[in-house]
């Protein structure tokens, strides 16, 4: 029995690796358009930032502190 030899084994994995290639590009191209489909509101904030104010805030414990610590 022969063994195949090394060369046309690397042609097969070369041919499959460029085929692997092509699908994902294929998946990406179709991502692409899918997103350029959705609607995108300029609206929207995210909920984890949402009511934060750049700049200096409030003393959380301002409370707790008499009139002379303020």
């Amino acid at each position: 029995m022969a063994h195949a030899r090394p060369s046309v084994n690397k042609r097969l994995r070369e041919t499959q690796k460029k085929e692997k290639q092509a699908q994902k590009a294929e998946r990406r191209a179709q991502r692409a358009e899918e997103k350029k489909g959705r609607p995108h509101e300029k609206g929207e904030v995210d909920p984890d930032i949402a009511g934060i104010v750049p700049g200096p805030q409030p003393v959380p414990w301002a409370d707790e502190l008499g009139e002379d610590e303020k």
